[in-house]
């Protein structure tokens, strides 16, 4: 279902209607500073505000580049009202060979804040020291 985004009575704005949360994807510098000050002047903010106060989680994937102490002090106040900030940094360690993979990574990151995991993204592994040449491999690494 599509909502218009002025349309602050629509039933996702209630918190009657049950979510496990809300991502706000791509979330501009403008509506982190409507939901880190509750401004809920239209549909996204104001179905921020509602999951915040359910105690829900929100997530938002942050978009702006260099940030200036306006934005970073709404960081805190959204972390501090229970809010993820999550920017949609790629992961340098999943090697992706396209934009398409590196958006699945960030994705798959996302959904695993929500306890939706998918097996497809590649996952940290820890630091792997390189085996000199002619090097027998251990037993763990057979």
């Amino acid at each position: 279902m599509v909502h218009n985004p002025r349309d602050v009575g629509a039933a996702v704005a209630s918190g009657s209607f049950i979510t496990q949360g809300m991502v706000i994807a791509p979330c501009s510098m403008k509506t982190l500073s409507g939901v880190a000050h509750a401004f809920s002047d239209n549909l996204i903010t104001r179905a921020a505000d509602v999951i915040l106060k359910e105690r829900r989680r929100l997530v938002l994937l942050t978009r702006e580049a260099p940030l200036n102490l306006a934005h970073l002090r709404n960081m805190v106040a959204v972390t501090e009202m229970g809010g993820v900030i999550f920017p949609p940094v790629p992961a340098f360690y999943s090697k992706a060979k396209t934009i398409d993979a590196i958006v699945d990574h960030t994705v798959g990151r996302v959904l695993d804040l929500f306890d939706v995991h998918n097996d497809n993204i590649a996952r940290w592994q820890g630091m792997q020291t390189p085996r000199a040449k002619g090097a027998a491999k251990s037993p763990a690494r057979q």
